[in-house]
């Protein structure tokens, strides 16, 4: 199998993929834990900052979800199939929540009526919760496993993906992009907001930490083969230890204000957890629970060498421009939020 740099072309394209829904986590995840925050700003003005604090940069942020989706059917098809077809449910559910949102914030403005505005607000705080927990019942179920047989077609019932540890990963999710988004908001507000903001982070690193806790503890007693990649090589150690460190980093960070640096560090934590998540499962990209033999992994599922080549190449130059992009984004919209005639 040829390769570049020493790595066949599946693996790269596996760490392309993992790439994008990381920076999707990373950027989308932090618009939807202030979503769920929303809900607990009372008056008008702070709903208005909070909801303008991700306004310029919601729509974008999605571009990374689009673009992971592409790169997952270009890559790997029989994985897309298999997934989203066994997935029909959660996904759809997903896509309906992420229309609901963006509707939510795009119509609260529009009528000046309270009811209308109360609405829109109760519409945005669950689309965001309900999509941060769906995405964490997603990643539960691939580290759980999938009832996949023959030609990697799903056996099961869509209700099996509502397992006790799906939903409490599905938590910790709801949990994380809670305490970043509150991280987020902390950043972009002041006054007696700033102040409601930060009592919530403290709270939501407190759901974070005992959920995460929880989730590890589960794992390690009921998924325990999900730990054999590290026993065989001690140095991949390393990421769970980074994740640890990120984690217990951000309390410190948030008690001395410095919330940019809490934020990169939160950042790092959702990157070294997936990263750890790619390592727990590699080569094995969806494991069935009926049998081994029809367990999904980076090489029966990806596209021929050939088209993996082409696309890696086409990646190399559009994936620095989308992050650029982003860059560009930030940079323009950095600062304090500031309400005028064209905010929402």
């Amino acid at each position: 199998m040829a390769t570049f740099l020493g790595i066949d072309y599946p693996t790269w394209w596996f760490l392309v993929v993992g790439a994008l829904f990381s920076g999707y986590a990373i950027l989308d995840g932090f618009d939807l834990g202030a979503g769920a925050l929303h809900l607990f700003f009372k008056e008008e003005e702070d709903r208005r900052i909070a909801l303008n604090a991700v306004g310029p940069v919601w729509d974008g942020n999605e571009v990374w979800l689009v673009i992971g989706g592409g790169a997952l059917f270009a890559g790997f098809p029989v994985l897309y199939a298999s997934i989203f077809s066994a997935m029909y449910i959660p996904f759809m559910l997903f896509l309906a929540f992420l229309i609901f949102r963006a509707v939510s914030i795009e119509f609260r403005s529009k009528e000046p009526m309270k009811w209308w505005r109360n609405m829109w607000d109760i519409s945005y705080s669950v689309s965001s919760i309900a999509m941060a927990l769906l995405l964490g019942v997603v990643v539960g179920n691939i580290l759980w496993g999938i009832k996949l047989g023959p030609n990697y077609e799903f056996q099961g019932s869509w209700l099996e993906f509502l397992n006790p540890y799906s939903l409490l990963v599905g938590v910790t999710a709801v949990a994380l992009f809670t305490m970043h988004g509150a991280i987020y908001l902390a950043m972009k507000t002041e006054g007696k907001l700033f102040a409601k903001v930060k009592n919530l982070l403290k709270q939501s690193m407190i759901l974070f930490i005992v959920t995460y806790s929880l989730v590890t503890l589960y794992t390690l007693i009921y998924l325990p083969h999900l730990t054999d990649r590290l026993h065989e090589n001690v140095a991949l150690f390393v990421v769970p230890l980074l994740a640890f460190l990120s984690i217990a980093n951000i309390p410190r960070l948030v008690s001395k204000s410095k919330f940019v640096m809490a934020f990169i560090f939160s950042a790092l934590t959702m990157s070294f957890l997936l990263i750890l998540v790619a390592v727990e499962l590699y080569p094995t990209i969806i494991m069935s629970t009926i049998d081994p033999m029809y367990d999904i992994t980076v090489y029966n599922a990806a596209s021929s060498e050939k088209s993996l080549r082409f696309m890696l190449q086409i990646t190399a130059i559009g994936g620095p421009l989308v992050l650029l992009y982003t860059v560009f984004v930030y940079r323009t919209f950095w600062g304090k939020v500031k309400l005028d005639e064209t905010s929402y």
